[in-house]
């Protein structure tokens, strides 16, 4: 396999564990083993309370074996994504002395980006889900995610797309609305505020809900307290996911514009802007379906997945735009 073929199969590695990282929070298992980088004080999961050895673990958390599996497999792919991207960084640096023209530094921040994640994964886990690490986590694997499509890109030599300048920054600034609505995503997911609303367009019924702002956004609440089914009221959590609401409808508006600017313009970029376009639109129908089927694993799962297909469509397209011609 060549340089090229490994970076391509390292980036759907990549979003094979955003999804798994989806599918362990949503189904409540982000504590399923109270310690990292093991389980229980073991590489895999103990079926019975008898076979975990230190009965610490069990004082801390029951043993819930489904739960544990859901987090090793999450915690499996993890590490061989780690793996995949040190060796890329290395045949990187090896590649260099025969071509000039071969990144070298995205590789290396990326690799120290996936240590960091790692950080953010035990983190995770040692302060019982705290929102702040959760969200953090989550950008963490969007951005790895990114970097190595980017890293793809350049790999490739895909041609630049002529632009004005307007259009550049127009796309830059989507790419950079769509990271924010992700990081609020995050943030109503950490905090389970995502059922604070179960009708749309309002929410409890109502335009202005009751709501508090000022609990809802606070980053940091200290040592020592669990997050698991949050600890918010329910006014904040409302504030969080109508917040989310307002962001989503942000986004698509101005996506929705740069996808008709870049149709209006033409040439190479049409594509890539129908499959933003697309993209966006399923989106939108999983955030309304989430809310009105409460939150369906399968639903919830793809809205994580199609938010990193999306990111990955708006670093294409800013890709093609900012590239130099040569």
């Amino acid at each position: 396999m060549g340089y090229y073929r490994f970076v391509v199969f390292t980036c759907f590695l990549a979003f094979t564990v955003i999804v798994l990282g989806a599918y362990t929070r949503l189904t409540d298992a982000g504590l399923g083993c109270p310690d990292w980088p093991g389980c229980y004080g073991q590489l895999t999961v103990p079926a019975t309370p008898d076979q975990v050895t230190d009965t610490a673990y069990l004082e801390q958390r029951p043993l819930e074996p489904d739960k544990g599996w859901k987090e090793m497999v999450h915690r499996y792919f993890a590490g061989i994504l780690g793996l995949a991207i040190l060796f890329i960084t290395i045949w990187s640096w090896r590649r260099r002395r025969d071509d000039p023209g071969q990144p070298v530094w995205l590789p290396t921040f990326l690799l120290a980006l996936v240590v960091f994640q790692a950080a953010l994964g035990m983190w995770t886990v040692t302060l019982l889900l705290k929102p702040v690490i959760v969200m953090g986590h989550l950008l963490g694997g969007f951005a790895t995610f990114s970097l190595l499509v980017l890293l793809a890109l350049r790999a490739g030599r895909r041609r630049a797309q002529s632009a004005a300048g307007g259009l550049r920054i127009a796309a830059a600034i989507g790419l950079l609305i769509l990271i924010a609505q992700i990081a609020l995503g995050g943030w109503t997911s950490s905090n389970y505020a995502a059922l604070a609303c179960l009708d749309f367009p309002t929410c409890q019924g109502s335009w202005t809900p009751e709501m508090d702002f000022d609990e809802a956004f606070v980053m940091w609440r200290g040592l020592g307290v669990n997050y698991e089914y949050g600890v918010l009221e329910h006014p904040a959590r409302t504030a969080i996911h109508v917040t989310h609401r307002i962001g989503a409808l942000v986004t698509a508006l101005y996506l929705g514009w740069l996808v008709l600017a870049l149709l209006r313009r033409g040439g190479g970029l049409r594509g890539a802007a129908i499959l933003v376009g697309a993209l966006l639109l399923l989106q939108l129908g999983l955030g309304v379906a989430n809310v009105l089927m409460h939150l369906p694993l399968g639903v919830a799962t793809a809205h994580n997945g199609v938010a990193a297909l999306l990111l990955i469509s708006l670093v294409y397209v800013n890709f093609r735009l900012w590239r130099r011609q040569h």
